[in-house]
C-alpha cells in the first residue's frame, strides 16, 4: 500500500511538472454575505449599529486591484435592513452618521428604506451624528425617531447644490475647440464648454427649488420636528450648525455621545444589557462601537461629489 501511494505521488508530481495540471485559482475575491458581530452587551435583545459614513452615493466603491468593487452605500444599507428584518431579536436600530451628504437620489433612497423598515419592523430608530451630519447626512437622519449629535458634531447645510465648470477660455488658450450636434438648444444645458444662458440658469434654479422643497418636506415630517415651515426656511439657507446651535434651533433632539445613544436605545427596548451588533463582510473586523465602518471607502470615493458635479448632478452635499 505504501509503495502504491509513493507511485501515485510521483505520478502526480510528474503530471504537474509536465505542465498538464490545471489549477483554477480565482484572482478576484468573491463578495460574501454580511455576518453579525457583537460589539458589546450580553442581553437577549439586539440593537443594530448601522453606519452612514462618507459621501452618500448609489455608485459602487472602487477597491483593490484584485478585489471586486465594494457595494454602494445604498446597497449595503438595504442588505443590512433586510438581514435585520429577518432577525426577531433585533429590537432597535442606531444610525451612526459621519457624512457630508451626497447625491440626492442616494440620500432619498436610504431615507425611504429606513422609513419603510421602521414601518414593517416597528422598532425604535435613533440617529447619532458623530463628527459630521450635513445635507444628505441630515436628510437620512430625519428618518429617525430622535436625532442625537455629539457635542463636537457639525450638522445642517440643508439645501441643494450643483456646480458648472466653464473651461471655454482655457480651451481657447490651448487651441482646442468643441463642437456639439444636438436636437434642441437645451440639450447640452450646463455644458462646461460654454457659458450658460440666463434661461438655462433659470431652468436649473427651478429644478433646485423643487429638490429643496422636497428636503424641507422630509425635515418637516421627521418625528421630532416642532418647527413651522417658515421657521425651517430661515434655518435652511445652507449654513452649518454646531450641536448646541442645532439643538437651540430644534434641528436635533439631544446632545450626547454614542454611549448615551446606546443607553437610550436600551431603555426604549427595555433591555439594559441588549447586545450592540454590527454587520460586516468576512475578513473585516470592528473592535468597538467607535471602530471605522466595515465598508471602506477609497481615495476615488472622495471624488464622488466632484464627479457628480462634473456630470451636472444635483447634490444634497456640503462642500466647504
Amino acid at each position: 500500500m505504501k509503495k502504491l501511494m509513493t507511485l501515485l505521488g510521483f505520478g502526480l508530481l510528474a503530471t504537474v511538472l509536465g505542465g498538464c495540471a490545471f489549477v483554477n485559482v480565482p484572482l478576484v475575491s468573491p463578495a460574501m454575505p454580511l455576518e453579525e458581530q457583537v460589539l458589546e452587551g450580553s442581553g437577549p435583545g439586539k440593537i443594530l449599529l448601522l453606519d452612514i459614513s462618507g459621501v452618500i452615493s448609489e455608485q459602487e466603491k472602487s477597491s483593490g486591484l484584485l478585489d471586486q468593487p465594494a457595494p454602494s452605500m445604498v446597497s449595503v444599507v438595504r442588505e443590512s435592513l433586510r438581514k435585520a428584518e429577518e432577525d426577531p431579536r433585533i429590537a432597535g436600530l442606531i444610525l451612526r452618521i459621519n457624512s457630508p451628504g451626497g447625491t440626492i437620489t442616494a440620500s432619498d433612497i436610504i431615507h425611504h428604506e429606513l422609513a419603510e423598515f421602521k414601518k414593517r419592523k416597528n422598532i425604535p430608530l435613533l440617529a447619532c451624528i458623530m463628527g459630521l451630519g450635513t445635507s444628505g447626512g441630515y436628510y437620512v437622519a430625519a428618518a429617525a425617531d430622535e436625532i442625537i449629535a455629539h457635542p463636537t458634531a457639525v450638522t445642517g447645510s440643508i439645501g441643494v447644490i450643483t456646480m458648472k465648470f466653464n473651461v471655454e477660455g482655457l480651451m481657447e488658450k490651448i487651441g482646442v475647440s468643441e463642437q456639439t450636434v444636438k436636437s434642441g438648444d437645451k440639450k447640452d444645458i450646463m455644458s462646461p464648454f460654454r457659458k450658460a444662458t440666463p434661461e438655462e440658469m433659470k431652468l436649473a434654479q427651478e429644478i433646485i427649488d423643487r429638490f429643496y422643497g422636497r428636503f424641507l418636506d422630509i425635515v418637516m415630517a421627521r418625528p421630532g420636528n416642532s418647527l413651522t415651515r417658515e421657521e425651517l426656511r430661515v434655518l435652511a439657507d445652507g449654513r452649518i450648525y454646531t450641536a448646541d446651535q442645532a439643538l437651540a434651533k430644534k434641528l436635533i433632539d439631544r446632545i450626547g455621545y454614542l454611549d448615551d445613544v446606546i443607553t437610550l436605545a436600551r431603555k426604549k427596548v427595555r433591555d439594559n444589557d441588549a447586545r450592540v451588533v454590527s454587520y460586516h463582510r468576512p475578513g473585516s473586523y470592528k473592535g468597538s462601537i467607535y471602530a471605522d465602518s466595515a465598508v471602506k471607502g477609497s481615495t476615488l470615493d472622495l471624488l464622488t461629489g466632484m464627479e457628480s458635479f462634473a456630470a451636472g448632478g444635483f447634490m444634497y452635499l456640503w462642500r466647504p
